[in-house]
């Protein structure tokens, strides 16, 4: 490998295969023995295009969620079905991995900026800034930011902006599907928020048996469908639709309930 090769963002190649290696490394242990990780639908990691992927899920924690994907994302490449036994799949992982998050979120400490190098596609939050409601304007540069990684490889996106579960989804990722036409793989995660902290740093409870299906890539009509319509389909897929409220116990409503007011960016 060339070790001067950079990619479109500037980032070395070299450099970043090595922090893929050590951060997962590390982490391998969170997902494989402190609790466990039930993987479904791995297989379709192997099924799609190389670029111009666009995976949505709903968000637990600011960082567990997608240190996981890259785990099983590359496992999964490697020929593991829906396990992540052996990190040895981590020697030659997928550099093109990259996932959208909020830029201040990735300057806020040396962890965050290291993640950062490691495949993030930062951009400005148009509601929020610095624990304030905002109202601003989409900047251009990060939409073409977007455009880059999803031409160079695969884009991990957290739709609903938000750790807070069964907030609405952000027009923004109808938009950009619209623009530039990705295959959407809709990705649900769940039990993070009860292993890790919210950053999903520390380890805060043991023996949680977290999970992540990925689902088939949604069919959908880039010319004709509306922003709308888009935007209910990805609520669906990722099961953060209001209705999935109702299958949901009153005293789980209830504790919901008080989990969002903790959680609140």
């Amino acid at each position: 490998m060339n070790i001067f090769k950079r990619n479109p963002f500037g980032h070395n190649l070299f450099i970043k295969k090595w922090l893929i290696r050590i951060l997962g490394f590390l982490s391998h242990t969170r997902f494989n023995r402190f609790n466990k990780l039930k993987i479904e639908g791995s297989d379709v990691l192997r099924s799609i295009p190389k670029n111009n992927v666009l995976f949505v899920s709903n968000h637990q924690t600011y960082f567990a969620d997608v240190v996981a994907m890259f785990h099983v994302f590359n496992a999964s490449l490697s020929g593991r079905d829906d396990s992540i036994k052996n990190v040895t799949y981590l020697w030659q992982p997928k550099l093109n991995i990259y996932y959208i998050a909020a830029k201040e979120t990735m300057k806020d400490g040396l962890f965050p900026r290291i993640l950062a190098y490691v495949g993030s596609v930062s951009i400005d939050r148009t509601w929020r800034s610095k624990g304030e409601d905002v109202n601003r304007q989409v900047k251009m540069s990060d939409v073409s930011k977007i455009g880059i990684a999803l031409n160079d490889g695969w884009v991990i996106t957290f739709p609903q902006g938000t750790t807070t579960p069964f907030k609405p989804i952000r027009k923004g990722t109808a938009h950009i599907i619209k623009k530039y036409k990705p295959t959407v793989v809709p990705i649900v995660i769940d039990g993070f928020r009860r292993s890790f902290d919210k950053k999903g740093i520390r380890i805060k409870k043991r023996n949680i048996l977290q999970s992540m299906e990925i689902k088939q890539p949604l069919e959908i009509d880039y010319e004709n469908e509306s922003i709308d319509s888009i935007v209910e389909k990805l609520e669906y897929a990722i099961e953060q639709h209001p209705s999935f409220l109702k299958v949901l116990s009153q005293e789980e409503i209830i504790q919901l309930e008080k989990n969002n007011k903790k959680r609140e960016w």
